[in-house]
């Protein structure tokens, strides 16, 4: 039996050709139907120059088990999201490999609700009928219908529901950077709703078109060689804020009017704040890997912080059995009660641009205090052999003495004054490592720098 390498923690992603091809994504879509036996299936698919024909597969491997598909065309995943929930439809799929190099390509699949499918909840069992790769027959007449719709009049109102228009007075600049990717038909839409408003708003658009060669580099804003382009427009327009995204723009990186990139850390702060203003005492989501800024925040706001294990399936089932309003991961993925507890890239930014039309600071004060008194270290990464036992040496090391010590997430240690979260990536041969402190930058470098010799045997 075929072993399908495609297959991931928490979706499929493979390199084209060896991976992923026409002929797995038939079989992608046939093992789809026959696990989940949904009457209706929702497909979009990014830019990506393989999408759509793996799209056409995938959709004629879901009408072979009898599955209606309804495909609403070049999309981001949160469409996909909004599209399954909306339409009341019984699963859906987005083709695509968000940030991954040029050769791969991948899916995302959800079921009623936009649940998540992934290896817990689903994933492993369609992957074992895709590789078995032995289906059953159905009938011609039994044969599901293929048709191309759209819903993104539905899905641009949805977004908008998030702010008032009426709010937005005051002249604000924005640049947004769609990195060649699929944002660009969703930021063409919101801006009529701008204008239509009569918002003083103006957007430079950098990036805009899409283009499935990705001729300015593959969009992942997470990487410092990736936000220069956004940076420079926002200095040259003279905007308020800069907004970048990666290529299915579940993700949004925020960027200050002095054009400095903002950790996604604390943008989760500034979200959570938002909407504790509206709901007393909700519940919050947030990751094990920076945590200090998060809890203080929600704790002051009358919140209830709740730690969840990194990854979006993990977020969204924590998200769902604890019905919390809001949730934040430091890696830029932002989830939302009201958005079927899915994570959305463009919501975000429409908060935090709603909150600088409401407030006299700019935004780099918005975060000032915040970042001075938890400084971070952001996330390194780190291409290692020998994960596991790095991070034996790191707990016996750094845990004596430790407020805390636990493993939610990889391994993180909690002393008075600084706190560390080491953990391996579940979707890349990485070793990934965070730390931050209470007010003292220099303490968090001096801790990277300790670790940095253990991690790389200096």
């Amino acid at each position: 039996m075929e072993r399908l390498t495609c297959f991931k923690a928490y979706d499929i992603r493979g390199k084209l050709g060896s991976e992923l091809n026409t002929e797995i994504a038939y079989r992608i879509g046939r093992a789809f139907g026959e696990y989940l036996k949904p009457k209706k299936v929702v497909l979009g698919g990014d830019v990506r120059l393989t999408s759509n024909e793996l799209k056409l597969s995938l959709a004629k491997g879901l009408q072979d088990s009898g599955v209606d598909v309804l495909d609403i065309g070049v999309s981001g995943t949160e469409e996909i999201y909004f599209a399954t929930s909306h339409l009341g439809v019984d699963g859906g799929i987005e083709v695509t490999a968000s940030h991954n190099p040029m050769d791969y390509n991948g899916m995302k699949l959800v079921r009623e609700g936009a649940k998540p499918i992934s290896g817990d909840t689903g994933l492993r069992e369609i992957q074992r009928i895709a590789e078995e790769n032995k289906f059953k027959e159905v009938e011609n007449s039994s044969k599901g219908k293929y048709a191309k719709i759209s819903v993104l009049e539905n899905y641009i109102d949805h977004l908008m529901s998030y702010i008032n228009l009426s709010n937005f007075t005051e002249k604000m600049s924005l640049v947004i950077n769609s990195g060649n990717g699929a944002a660009g038909h969703v930021i063409d839409e919101i801006e009529k709703r701008f204008i239509a408003a009569k918002c003083p708003i103006t957007i430079t658009k950098v990036h805009h078109l899409p283009d499935g060669n990705f001729p300015n580099g593959i969009p992942n804003p997470l990487l410092p060689e990736c936000r220069e382009h956004t940076s420079t427009a926002v200095l040259q327009s003279n905007s308020d804020m800069g907004i970048a995204f990666d290529g299915d723009f579940d993700r949004c990186f925020l960027f200050d009017e002095n054009a400095q990139f903002i950790e996604g850390y604390y943008i989760v702060g500034l979200l959570a704040e938002a909407f504790l203003k509206k709901q007393k005492g909700a519940k919050i989501i947030h990751d094990p890997r920076l945590t200090w800024n998060t809890i203080d925040v929600v704790s002051q706001s009358g919140g209830q912080p709740v730690m969840s294990k990194t990854g979006h399936a993990f977020i969204k089932e924590r998200m769902r059995s604890e019905d919390a309003i809001y949730g934040g991961e430091m890696s830029a993925h932002h989830y939302f009660r009201d958005f079927s507890y899915c994570d959305s890239g463009m919501i975000p930014w429409l908060l935090v641009a709603e909150l600088l039309a409401q407030s006299p600071v700019t935004l780099s004060e918005m975060v000032k205090e915040r970042m001075s008194s938890y400084p971070c270290s952001g996330e390194i990464n780190y291409r290692v052999e020998d994960a596991a036992d790095i991070i034996l040496k790191v707990k016996e090391k750094y845990s004596q003495g430790a407020v805390e010590v636990n493993y939610i997430d990889g391994l993180s240690i909690e002393h008075t004054e600084w706190r560390l979260n080491i953990r391996t990536s579940n979707t890349e041969p990485l070793l990934r490592l965070n730390v931050e402190s209470r007010n003292n930058s220099a303490l968090v470098n001096k801790y990277v720098k300790e670790l940095e010799e253990i991690i790389l045997k200096k």
